[in-house]
C-alpha cells in the first residue's frame, strides 16, 4: 500500500520545482507518477490529464485530488492536494510581500524572460511523449484490428489533435467545448465499437 509521506513527497516536488503551473508541470508529474513509481500507467496518467482538464478548478489541484482518490482514498487526495500546493502558496505569499521592492529590478525581469521558453518546453515535452507512446499502442493494434478502428485510431492519434488546436488557435473557440466535443465523440465511439 502506498504511504501518504511518498504522496505528500512527490507532489510536494510537483507543486515546488514546476514554474508555470498547470501543464508544465507534466513532465514532473508523469515522471513521478508513471516512470518512477508506477502508481500509474501511461494510459491512466492520459485519462487522468483529460479527466483533470475537463473538471473545474485548477489543474495541477485536479490532478493531484484524482491522484490520491486513486492511491489511499480521501485522505490521499487531501494528502496530495496540500503537498502540491504547499510551497506555491508560500512563495506566492512572500511575492506579494516583497513585490514592490523588485518589480522594476531590470534581473529580475530577466529572470523572467529566460522562464518563458523553459515554461514552453516544460508544456511541450509530456504532449511529444504522449504522443510517441501512443503511436506505439496504435502501430502494436494494427494487426488484430478492422479498418475502421484502426482509421478512427489514426484519426485519433493525428487530426484531433491537430483540429482542436487550429479550432482553438485560429477561430478561437473553448477549450471547454472542444473538450465537451471530444467527450461526445469518444462516447459515439463506444457506443458504435460496442
Amino acid at each position: 500500500m502506498v504511504k501518504y509521506c511518498d504522496i505528500f513527497w512527490s507532489f510536494f516536488k510537483v507543486g515546488t520545482f514546476t514554474v508555470g503551473g498547470g501543464y508544465a508541470m507534466l513532465p514532473l508529474m508523469q515522471r513521478e507518477l508513471v516512470d518512477k513509481h508506477r502508481w500509474l500507467t501511461e494510459e491512466e496518467f492520459l485519462d487522468q490529464v483529460a479527466l483533470s482538464q475537463a473538471l473545474p478548478g485548477v489543474f495541477a489541484v485536479n490532478m493531484a485530488a484524482l491522484t490520491g482518490q486513486r492511491l489511499r482514498g480521501a485522505v490521499g487526495s487531501a494528502v496530495a492536494i496540500v503537498g502540491n500546493v504547499l510551497m506555491p502558496i508560500l512563495f506566492i505569499l512572500l511575492l506579494a510581500m516583497f513585490f514592490r521592492s523588485f518589480r522594476d529590478n531590470v534581473y529580475v525581469d530577466r529572470i523572467f524572460m529566460g522562464l518563458r521558453p523553459a515554461v514552453v518546453a516544460l508544456v511541450a515535452a509530456p504532449v511529444f511523449t504522449l504522443f510517441k507512446n501512443e503511436k506505439l499502442k496504435v502501430k502494436s493494434e494494427t494487426d488484430s484490428v478492422s479498418h475502421f478502428s484502426l482509421f478512427i485510431s489514426h484519426f485519433s492519434l493525428y487530426f484531433i489533435p491537430l483540429l482542436s488546436a487550429l479550432l482553438i488557435w485560429l477561430l478561437g473557440v473553448s477549450p471547454i467545448l472542444v473538450v465537451l466535443a471530444a467527450a461526445l465523440v469518444g462516447l459515439i465511439y463506444g457506443k458504435i465499437k460496442n
